[in-house]
């Protein structure tokens, strides 16, 4: 799925995208109810976001008087080298990661407070951070006046540059930086480049996901959607953003498995990867994976990238940039960013509409096929403009279980920090680090915050709560620019999110599944699919 996001982001576009795909004309479907419509979404925005210059000073309006009292950060980080490996025991194995931080909220009464963060020695040596565990505290973090975002992408930790051709890639820089602007720019360029082909190539990759689906459940009774998402997202993705088909390439069908590979050599010090702990904890959280294992693997994700990036890469040249780093950076905005961010959120969201049971599986389906048959038959953004139960299903899914739920931050001078119940100084130079979960299912901004409510953001009420939707490193009613971390595909990943839904929903009445855990997001394996019945 970041101190940024995982998620590719996409810049503001507007993707005027239709395909053909029309339902049988004997099938006539009731109105579907009407909704207000949440204005916050892909097809409103303009199709560039040009950053606004800066005030003159005389326009600058100054802050409020803080009224809370400022109270002294509470926890401590313990002894040297100890006191990071205790708190790394605590985190993955004695309590896990979010009683990890609910017992400290309770042993401190705060929801800001100092601990250690994995993976500490010998990956990292400064562990130390300030927690922000609340929706007011938590948006400091995008706050560029305040904080920089620089090498922070994956917390206190770096991962060699060796993974990533040698180049600092743009989800590590910090806006203040020349190359910032320039690579994030070309993402926008890519997208809005390619934008006639997301909607086609969704269906056509996804029509693929569920037969293969459909066979597996008739000759093994249940079907993992993992694997078949894994393929389906790399074809997608190199088939509308690369118009590429890796398998008619010397990539072949590898390309997820490369992609898991490399990812794992970035992220292996903060994830569970379930081996017996002396080995996972003793090897996998305390030194770094050397590169040069998964050079020739990467070598040719690099090849297939370059040979189908041309206009891209020529567009890189005009702005300033080699052709090799900005290839270097699709690589990472595809792979990591977006298909990480695929491989991630969509079994989280199959996991939450499915338990969610059939009553919301015949609104969806009711909803996404009357108005598909409202707008031709035919799947458009006008279309699902119409499904404001979708949309909101969506939402709700990127709020309860953000697909990159850790955020850094360090601090560029002294400020003060409010949460709900009290003031702290942060000092110039602090490593600030939010737990977004906690922070998204705030009980003091969302009601039933721990439940999944798949109607939370439809009408005017639930339209303001938008703001609190923090998924891409930055309130979902912003916008991504050249001049903050927001997730540059944003409203890329909101679109093929709400595409999941829509495939699955014209074609199936309901689904079963079966959940288990997995080091990135839910092992979800389908155990049933009931076919379309009106």
């Amino acid at each position: 799925m970041a101190s940024s996001s995982l998620a590719f982001s996409s810049s503001q576009l507007q993707f005027s995208l239709q395909r053909s795909q029309k339902l049988p004309a004997s099938k006539q479907l009731k109105p579907a109810p009407l909704f207000r419509p949440i204005t916050a979404s892909v097809s409103k925005k303009p199709s560039f976001s040009t950053p606004s210059p800066p005030q003159p000073a005389s326009t600058v309006v100054t802050a409020k008087p803080n009224k809370l009292p400022i109270r002294k950060t509470p926890g401590d980080y313990g002894l040297p080298l100890i006191g990071p490996w205790k708190d790394r025991q605590d985190y993955f194995y004695n309590q896990g990661r979010d009683e990890y931080f609910k017992s400290r909220i309770q042993k401190y009464q705060s929801t800001v407070f100092k601990t250690n963060m994995p993976p500490g020695p010998l990956v990292s040596f400064n562990s130390k951070v300030t927690v922000l565990l609340d929706g007011k505290s938590f948006p400091v973090l995008f706050d560029t006046d305040k904080v920089e975002k620089k090498d922070v992408f994956t917390g206190t930790y770096m991962p060699s540059t060796e993974l990533t051709g040698g180049y600092r890639i743009l989800s590590y820089l910090d806006p203040s930086e020349p190359n910032h602007a320039k690579l994030k720019k070309i993402m926008f360029f890519l997208l809005s480049l390619r934008r006639d082909q997301v909607i086609p190539e969704f269906h056509s990759s996804y029509t693929e996901l569920f037969d293969d689906l459909e066979r597996e459940l008739a000759t093994k009774g249940k079907a993992s959607f993992g694997e078949a998402n894994d393929q389906a997202a790399f074809k997608f993705l190199a088939r509308s953003l690369y118009g590429a088909n890796p398998v008619d390439t010397k990539l072949g069908s590898d390309g997820p498995k490369i992609v898991s590979k490399w990812v794992l050599f970035q992220l292996h010090p903060i994830l569970i990867l379930g081996l017996p702990r002396l080995l996972e904890d003793g090897i996998f959280h305390s030194v770094s994976l050397p590169p040069f294992l998964i050079k020739k693997d990467y070598k040719r994700l690099y090849d297939f990238f370059y040979q189908n990036s041309t206009p891209v890469l020529d567009e890189a040249e005009k702005l300033g940039l080699s052709r090799e780093e900005a290839c270097h950076n699709l690589i990472f905005a595809t792979c990591f960013n977006s298909f990480g961010g695929m491989k991630i959120f969509f079994p989280n969201m199959l996991k939450w509409v499915g338990r969610a049971g059939a009553k919301l599986h015949s609104e969806l389906a009711q909803e996404i096929r009357s108005a598909i048959q409202s707008t031709g038959g035919k799947v458009t953004m006008a279309a699902m403009e119409r499904m404001p139960l979708m949309k909101s299903v969506v939402y709700e899914s990127l709020r309860i279980e953000p697909p990159v739920p850790l955020q850094f931050a360090r601090a560029k001078r002294d400020f003060v920090i409010e949460s709900h119940d009290a003031a702290f100084q942060i000092k110039e130079g602090e490593m600030l680090f939010g737990f977004q979960p906690f922070a998204t299912k705030d009980p003091k901004i969302f009601d039933r915050a721990d439940e999944f409510v798949p109607e939370r953001f439809i009408g005017d009420e639930g339209e303001k709560l938008l703001k609190h939707v923090l998924w891409s490193n930055g309130p979902e009613t912003e916008s991504p620019t050249v001049n903050n971390k927001q997730c540059a595909g944003k409203d890329f990943v909101v679109l093929i999110s709400r595409l999941m839904l829509v495939e699955l929903f014209l074609r199936y009445d309901s689904i079963d599944i079966e959940v288990g855990a997995s080091p990135l997001g839910a092992k979800v394996t389908v155990t049933s699919l009931k076919k379309a019945s009106f």
